[in-house]
């Protein structure tokens, strides 16, 4: 069985590619960060932590902003 490299430095890039979709997408709709939070039922900060990638995102998070945005989960996850 193939092992994981030991740093993080790919999941770091993972996160922010996928906070970057997410503000991509919410940009284009001329929307603002808190009409998203709000419409998701999220905090303010576990949002702005998820599009900035700085945090790693619950499923759950991440299928509400989609559904708020109108886009499937896996356009964030793999644009």
């Amino acid at each position: 069985m193939p092992t994981l490299p030991d740093d993080d430095d790919w999941l770091r890039e993972e996160r922010r590619a996928i906070g970057d979709r997410i503000r991509v997408t919410r940009m284009r709709q001329d929307r603002t960060q808190e009409s998203v939070f709000l419409a998701a039922g999220l905090a303010r900060s576990t949002y702005q932590d998820i599009e900035a990638g700085t945090a790693d995102a619950r499923v759950s998070s991440l299928l509400k902003i989609s559904r708020v945005l109108g886009v499937h989960v896996t356009d964030l996850l793999h644009g």
